[in-house]
């Protein structure tokens, strides 16, 4: 056989066997189930009234109130989010940028924790850690008894007297409460604040705005609805006792650079620029919620101010404000961040509560004890455990994500300059808790500090 044929033969031999290039996945498949999910959650919100915290998507894709069935169709609508998950899976992502990944990687977990929502709907029973992970996409990390403890001595040493450390915690506290008719002006304020530090690092939609307004007989003390277009409702329960630290975590988690930011960003530059509709629906029992969260804790605890700025703008600022001595000012924000880092205890007690393994009285007590909160404050978060179960795994597991991943982009000693830029990029491109959690390197989560707000 001459070299030529040889040649020819194997030339026609790879053309015949060798395997074609993979089709790549079709974007309007995606988007085509990107829409049929947003369908599906909307009508889940049919029968589960949190489900859905904000639409702002087109109108013919919500469904009527008549079209509610009775009984709860668990079947049917599990069958469509398999279906869904099924399609997702299909999807060959060769050609697609790492932004349209990280978009799938988004849908197939708000689709999964989409069917277990309807799983729990149905009456399905899980763990605390079970249903964390199924619906919220991580574990929150267990603290032993000894862990508050160590927090206890802390505030303990921090505080006068000799009295009983919760009393003494609650007297301390209440001398910093914000005088009712003080409220608004100290909470825009602080906005105002925000707003201009925020702004030195990240570009504002010319069209984001927010209407604050003042509201009574709620379960939360403050919660952020985005409307579309660049407006949020931000709504303040004023039948609560706000003390100093309370205001300047409710003015950045829930305005800036917090909730209403992130869903203004995700609007712009998800929705708008991309028209990626799943975006247009904020679910509050999803992993979307983790990643809210977390940046809101994250941004006002760990990235607005430094503990120097935030005492002196409030010694220039706000005590003058308010009628408050600022002498105290220095330790008041030393005890108040020692008290953050009890907010893992409402995990730990929920925990236990809803997996049997804690009575009521007995998570009263835990409360009192490693949360040194009041008697209302007590039931009301016993009755929020009750109803949004472990929900609260997003605050301080949702903010230690977002640390993780800062500190691994930025570097621990970044400047501010660039942990402003790592945490834009969070607020505006598509994130899973997981895929931060890769993407920090870490495969547990060794989570501390807030807690609370909506």
């Amino acid at each position: 056989m001459s070299k030529t044929l040889c040649g020819m033969l194997i030339a026609v031999w790879a053309l015949l066997f060798t395997p074609g290039p993979c089709k790549a996945g079709s974007r309007a498949d995606v988007n085509d189930i990107a829409e049929s999910y947003v369908k599906l959650v909307l009508e889940i919100g049919l029968y589960d009234d949190a489900y859905v915290d904000s639409y702002f998507g087109p109108s013919e894709w919500k469904p009527l109130e008549t079209a509610k069935e009775d009984p709860f169709p668990a079947e049917r609508l599990g069958g469509r989010a398999g279906e869904l998950i099924g399609r997702l899976a299909k999807v060959n992502p060769r050609g697609f940028s790492a932004m349209e990944r990280q978009r799938l990687a988004y849908l197939q977990k708000h689709l999964s924790s989409a069917k277990t929502r309807i799983d729990l709907l149905a009456g399905r029973k899980m763990s605390f850690d079970e249903e964390s992970k199924a619906l919220f996409d991580v574990v929150a990390p267990a603290r032993d008894e000894a862990y508050f403890q160590n927090i206890i001595r802390k505030l303990d040493q921090a505080l006068p007297g000799s009295d009983d450390l919760y009393w003494r915690f609650n007297s301390y506290a209440s001398r910093f409460t914000v005088p009712h008719g003080k409220l608004e002006q100290v909470l825009k304020a602080l906005i105002a604040e925000d707003r201009r530090r925020t702004q030195e690092h990240i570009p504002l939609p010319e069209d984001e705005r927010y209407d604050l307004q003042f509201v009574a007989a709620r379960p939360w003390a403050a919660a952020a609805t985005f409307k579309g277009n660049g407006l949020s409702l931000i709504e303040v329960n004023s039948q609560v006792p706000f003390g100093l630290a309370d205001v300047e975590t409710l003015a950045a988690h829930e305005v800036y650079p917090g909730h209403h930011l992130y869903m203004t960003l995700l609007d712009k530059n998800l929705v708008k620029d991309r028209k990626w509709l799943e975006y247009t629906v904020m679910l509050l029992y999803s992993p979307l919620a983790v990643i809210a969260e977390g940046l809101a804790e994250y941004g006002c605890e760990d990235l607005l101010m430094t503990p120097a700025e935030r005492i002196d703008f409030n010694r220039k600022t706000l005590l003058p404000l308010v009628g408050l001595d600022s002498a105290e000012i220095e330790n008041y924000q030393r005890v108040m961040q020692l008290k953050d880092e009890l907010d893992d205890a409402l995990t730990a007690a929920a925990r236990q509560y809803l997996d049997g393994r804690m009575t009521r009285d007995e998570m009263r007590d835990w409360l009192r004890r490693y949360g040194l909160m009041s008697a209302g404050g007590i039931e009301g978060l016993i009755a929020f455990v009750e109803k949004d179960r472990s929900y609260v795994v997003t605050y301080t597991t949702g903010r230690q994500l977002v640390r993780d991943y800062i500190e691994k982009h930025s570097g621990p000693a970044a400047d501010s300059a660039r942990r402003w830029q790592v945490f834009y990029t969070l607020l505006s491109t598509p994130q899973t808790p997981s895929g931060l959690m890769e993407a920090a390197g870490k495969d547990t989560v060794n989570s501390r500090g807030p807690g609370g707000r909506r």
